[in-house]
């Protein structure tokens, strides 16, 4: 995205009075445009196809069709824009079931406007956002699990020692350009090599990468 063009953000969210404020939010900051609502994960394809967001912020608990599904569906398009689901409790383990589902992060409702903004900055950038207490905890608890750890760590095993110490830096929530300074590489090489992984362990973005890392135990 060229520093000219506005990051085009689609609001999910069944309370009209929290879709107007975030739109209200994010339309007065610089750089950012609201293209589009929607009311329920049903309606979200619609919207996606009509507005084409770069960003989509999504909640969690609707009546019809939940955050995760929705997420889930949006991510398995072609080219699907970015994901930071909303939710009111921190302590909410369906945030994790989302991150699995493919979002980029997730943001809780009492945020202070410019934190949000900036998350919706970096997102649309490619850096994930995560609370990191709260994420850390979820993430603890996946790894607990000896299957997904197994998995896991199988799965790792599929990637070359330098994609290996890509995949390492990214768990560690560093971004591109601190990764090509640390292991001698350009930021475009340092791109490649994600890309190479996301591909080759079937994942949809670097959040998953993270997530992954966890679950091996190496974070």
């Amino acid at each position: 995205m060229s520093e000219t063009e506005s990051i085009r953000v689609l609001v999910v969210d069944d309370d009209a009075l929290v879709r107007a404020s975030l739109e209200m939010m994010l339309d007065g900051a610089h750089g950012i445009a609201v293209v589009g609502q929607a009311a329920d994960g049903d309606e979200v394809p619609a919207a996606v196809d009509a507005h084409f967001p770069d960003l989509v912020l999504m909640d969690l608990r609707m009546p019809r069709v939940d955050g995760i599904t929705a997420t889930r569906r949006l991510r398995a398009r072609k080219n699907p824009p970015e994901i930071v689901v909303l939710t009111t409790f921190d302590t909410d383990e369906n945030v994790l079931h989302a991150l699995r589902a493919g979002a980029s992060g997730f943001l809780l409702k009492d945020t202070p406007p410019a934190q949000i903004v900036e998350a919706v900055r970096r997102v649309a950038s490619g850096d994930p956002i995560l609370s990191p207490a709260i994420t850390r905890r979820l993430m603890d608890r996946a790894a607990t699990q000896a299957d997904a750890h197994t998995k896991a760590q199988d799965a790792l095993s599929r990637l070359s020692p330098r994609e290996y110490d890509v995949m390492l830096a990214v768990a560690q929530g560093k971004a591109n350009a601190d990764i090509a300074t640390e292991l001698y590489m350009s930021v475009a090489t340092v791109k490649a090599h994600i890309s190479h992984i996301l591909t080759k362990l079937e994942l949809g973005n670097r959040t998953q990468i993270a997530l992954l890392a966890h679950d091996a135990g190496l974070a």
